[in-house]
């Protein structure tokens, strides 16, 4: 079976389904009741029958050093589900893993091979051993010759440590002060208050957010994002499938792939970000809602920037004039984003899409972004000199 009908090639893939599990610390939960759950909404969602997907993409970066099941990992987790059996290919990309399953089951749709394919997101990082996690992140650096992945052990946060430094960057050539990266978790946090989905609800004031525990300077507790465990899951097919059937979706104007080169300039998102926005026909300034990689809470100040929502140095103004906050121009992690979502790592760029497509549809309820039409989600990974190894861009907007 090849999926049903194919599509004519470079049309826009249509979203008709998305599904996703609450994220959060769930010991006991194994993977595959995650990821079975969140692949069977989605399925359901967009009304086709099992045998009408050509290609499933299942997407985990870590499963192999936090479960010890390596090499089948999609068909396993999948193996309780209505999709077991179907085509299906794993793909590892760091944090970037299931937006990049994403990239592929769109190209797959794009190409014309297949007429519909879903893509799958799924990470278990919770577990009896707590310093497991921290161990596994820490392989998201080149292994070989970055010396922070050589010295990581026990709880050492590698990753916010290089968020840190960002920090501090930014702080030194913007006008941001600590309590500009607090004002941007008080936002996420007050944001995934009113997503059921957030691992992270109770709300906390700037003032709060500065006085919790110091992770590494200038970052607290409620600065970076916690691990944890979820699924999410979309379904993408051919125009011509929706159209036949009368389902309403949302547009991939654009999925954009880039990888950093570890001796690079360090712009890898400026520059994939660029190709989506000329693919797309949609510059920055046409957004309505953004969902960015906030592993830690510089990144959102610095993902504006990047994305070309503000000029270098001005996203702190965006925030403090709350232009980013719901009710604003231009709201960014309506979700909670990661610092309240949680970040199952292998599972984050498909909960951002998932967010998306229920803005995109107008049924995010009380975080409900008004006139919502098109919407952007900027999904990184890993670290290789400069900047991030891998990083993934999509554009979608509203059928």
């Amino acid at each position: 079976m090849n999926g049903g009908p194919v599509a004519s090639p470079a049309a826009d893939p249509v979203i008709i389904g998305a599904g996703s599990t609450r994220f959060g610390m769930f010991t006991e939960v194994p993977l595959r009741e995650l990821a079975v759950a969140a692949a069977d909404r989605a399925l359901d969602e967009s009304g086709l029958s099992p045998e009408e997907v050509g290609l499933v993409v299942f997407g985990n970066a870590a499963g192999g050093l936090l479960t010890g099941q390596e090499m089948i990992r999609g068909q396993v987790s999948l193996g309780g589900s209505r999709l077991a059996g179907r085509p299906l290919i794993n793909v590892e990309n760091a944090c970037a893993s299931s937006s990049s399953a994403l990239h592929l089951a769109c190209l797959a749709v794009r190409s014309g091979q297949v007429g519909a394919a879903v893509a799958v997101g799924a990470e278990k990082m919770t577990g009896p051993d707590r310093t497991l996690a921290s161990r596994v992140l820490a392989t998201g650096l080149d292994v070989a010759l970055d010396p922070r992945a050589a010295e990581a052990a026990g709880s050492r946060p590698v990753f916010m440590e290089i968020y840190a430094e960002q920090a501090r960057v930014y702080l030194e050539r913007t006008e941001a002060t600590p309590r500009d990266l607090a004002a941007v978790t008080a936002k996420a946090i007050r944001n995934g208050s009113r997503n059921p989905r957030a691992q992270v609800g109770s709300p906390l004031s700037v003032d709060e957010v500065l006085a919790a525990r110091t992770i590494v300077p200038p970052l607290t507790r409620p600065m970076c994002s916690s691990i944890g465990d979820g699924a999410a899951a979309i379904v993408v097919c051919a125009p011509g499938m929706a159209a036949r059937r009368g389902l309403a979706g949302v547009r991939v104007r654009a999925s954009v792939a880039g990888s950093g080169s570890g001796d690079d300039a360090g712009d890898l998102v400026e520059r994939t970000a660029a190709e989506a926005y000329a693919r797309s026909g949609t510059g920055p300034e046409g957004l309505d809602v953004v969902e960015v990689h906030d592993a830690a809470a510089p990144a959102e100040l610095i993902a504006c920037e990047q994305l070309g929502l503000a000029r270098p140095g001005d996203a702190v103004a965006l925030l403090r004039d709350g232009r980013t906050d719901l009710g604003g121009t231009c709201p960014v992690n309506p979700s909670g984003g990661l610092l309240a979502r949680g970040h199952p790592i292998g599972a984050t760029g498909l909960a951002q899409i998932v967010e998306l497509v229920d803005q995109l549809r107008g049924r995010a309820g009380p975080r409900q972004v008004d006139h919502a039409r098109i919407g952007l989600a900027h999904n990184v990974g890993g670290h290789l000199g400069p900047g991030p190894a891998s990083c993934v861009i999509t554009i979608l907007a509203a059928g």
